[in-house]
Parts: C-alpha cells; structure tokens; sequence
C-alpha cells in the first residue's frame, strides 16, 4: 500500500444520528423532488434554474446567498424553479487546488474529511430550515452519497464521472433527479449510455453491502459543453447540437427524454459573463423548433454574490475561489428576464 490509512469514518447512519432531519424538513426535500420530477415529465411547464456558486466555500456566505433567492423565487413562482446549488465536493482535472467543503470545510486550513462530511450535511440542512430550499449537489464519490441522501432534491454527474460503472449504478439507487453530464470528449452517446444504464435496476456492491436498485426514471442529459483534440473548449448548446440530442433520444428508451443547458464551463469557455447570452440563445431555439421545447428543462448557471473568481485565502466575501461566477446583480436581474421570455414562449 503506497500510502497509510489515518482513520475510520463514521458511517452514514452514525452521521444522520448526529445531524437528523426533522418532519418539516423531509417534507420540503420531498416536495422539492416531486416539482422537478413534474418538469422533467413534462407535466409542469415550468423553467428549472439549478443556480448558485461553483463551489460551496464558505456556510455563512453560500446561505446568504441562498436566502436571496427565496425572494426572487416568489417572484417568479409561476414560470421558474429554483434549485439552489450547494456543490460541496470539487472535481479538480489533475487534482491539485481546492477539492470542496467535503475536503476542507475551511480552505485555508488542511484537508479533514470526518469534518468536511459533518460541514457538508450541516450546510444543506441549514439551507433547508433557513430558506426552505432543498438544494443540488455534486455526486463525485459515490459511495460518500448516502452521507447526503435524505437532503438533496436533485444530483449531478459530472463529466469526468458519467462514464464511472460505479456512478451509473449508483445513480439507478438514488431517490432524486440526476443529471448526467455529457463526458469532456463531448460524445452524446457516452452520456445517453449512462442515462439508460441509471434508469434500469440493479444488483451491486455498495458500501460493502449487496444492493439491488430499482432504477431512476428521472435521470436526464446535461450539455455542459466539451474539449476538442487541440484542448479547446466547444460548445453544444446551439440549435443544431439540440436538435441531434432530440433525435438520438428517439432512438433511446429511456422514461425522461430531458436535457439541462449547463451554460458555464465549456459552454461558456468559463466566462461566467456569457452565460446570459448562451440562455437567451437557448430561450429563442426552444421558441422556434417544438421538439426543442420538449427536449430543454432548464439551465445550469454558475451565480455567487459577487462577479469572477479570487485565490483561495482571498479576502472577497462572496467570490468564488474556484471557476468565476457571474455576481447577484448580475444573477437576479438574469433571472427576471428568463422568466419573461419564457413566459413568453
């Protein structure tokens, strides 16, 4: 073993002894899945915003955050749905820099994971008691999911992760939406894979148990752009790279034909200043082509309190220290104008 192992972990269920939900609680998380599930079915024609930092740095600043969404969100009730995003794990591409709240729940101290696992259910159930929003998160361990299971109302896979054996099944376990991201290299057939894989049940090893899974009916594409051979970033969120989504969900049997545009990344080659313009240019595809409408739930946006991205140990409160973020001001003001043209729709 080129390595030592430093401690035993708590188990999940030692966990949510320390931290447990109460009846009010689980009702929100339980309402907020059944909305997003109505989107995705088709059977609400409301628009899905999963908005909110990058990553979920500091607790104070990520629920202040938050608590200014409950007021847009009142606003807009009628045609959008807000999830927050709280992504408390970070993938990094060569594994250097800040990996998450999970890893440091203080990125100026170092790495504490029994801490980080404690800090990251603390802060999804603050942002459930103080806003009464249940929120996003980032599956990037799968076997750390369960520590979470009870407080998300919706999931992603990420690109580097979508086309993992592990995430797929564990993603045919999971009581929530999950948004399966197409893979860096950008091919929809890697990301369709995983989606059908998720929707189907199955027997596996989990946490050292035995497992059978019912399969997720709700699992759905997300475009989050891509990187061509030369390192480039690509983007798929025009009307043709929807329009092929659309057809090659035709030929997939899969229970929710959806797609989520992640309008940061490589979508936006992570300038967060774009992501407006990408929104906007998805809004009018939807309004000209049908099977575009059916196919786009809503949007990924990558929002904090204030505009771009500082070093980690910087002094800016509210700035992302990992991809820069478009500011609130920015952020809310988006948020009206979606609401408008897609009600316009």
């Amino acid at each position: 073993m080129n390595g030592k192992i430093i401690r035993k972990l708590a188990n999940p269920e030692e966990v949510k002894e320390l931290y447990p939900l109460t009846e009010d609680m689980r009702r929100i998380v339980e309402k907020k899945k059944r909305e997003i599930e109505k989107v995705l079915k088709g059977e609400s024609k409301k628009l899905i915003l999963i908005i909110g930092p990058c990553s979920a740095d500091h607790e104070d600043s990520v629920i202040d955050y938050i608590s200014r969404l409950r007021e847009v969100q009142e606003k807009v009730k009628d045609d959008i749905l807000i999830v927050p995003r709280i992504y408390t794990n970070k993938p990094r591409t060569t594994g250097e820099g800040y990996k998450g709240m999970l890893h440091q729940p203080n990125p100026n101290e170092k790495s504490d994971l029994f801490k980080g696992i404690l800090a990251t259910r603390h802060l999804h159930m603050r942002a459930i008691a103080e806003t009464g929003f249940a929120c996003a998160d980032e599956m990037l361990y799968p076997e750390n999911y369960q520590y979470l299971d009870d407080v998300l109302a919706y999931v992603a896979v990420g690109a580097r992760s979508v086309e993992d054996q592990q995430h797929r099944l564990t993603a045919s376990l999971i009581d929530s939406p999950v948004g399966m991201k197409n893979p860096t290299s950008g091919d929809y057939a890697v990301m369709l894979n995983a989606i059908v894989a998720a929707s189907h049940p199955h027997t596996f090893i989990y946490r050292g148990w035995e497992v059978q899974s019912n399969g997720n009916p709700y699992a759905h594409a997300v475009l989050r752009g891509y990187t061509n051979k030369h390192g480039e970033s690509q983007p798929n969120y025009h009307f043709e790279d929807l329009l092929r989504l659309s057809d090659m969900y035709a030929s997939r049997n899969t229970p929710v034909p959806a797609a989520i545009i992640d309008t940061n990344h490589a979508n936006s080659n992570k300038n967060p200043f774009a992501q407006p313009r990408i929104i906007k240019e998805v809004l009018n595809s939807m309004r000209l082509n049908e099977d575009v409408y059916k196919l786009v739930k809503g949007f990924m946006i990558e929002s904090y309190i204030e505009d771009g991205r500082q070093e980690v140990g910087g002094s800016v409160y509210g700035q992302s220290i990992t991809d820069a973020c478009l500011g609130w001001e920015k952020s809310e003001k988006l948020i009206y104008e979606v609401a408008d043209i897609f009600y316009s729709i």
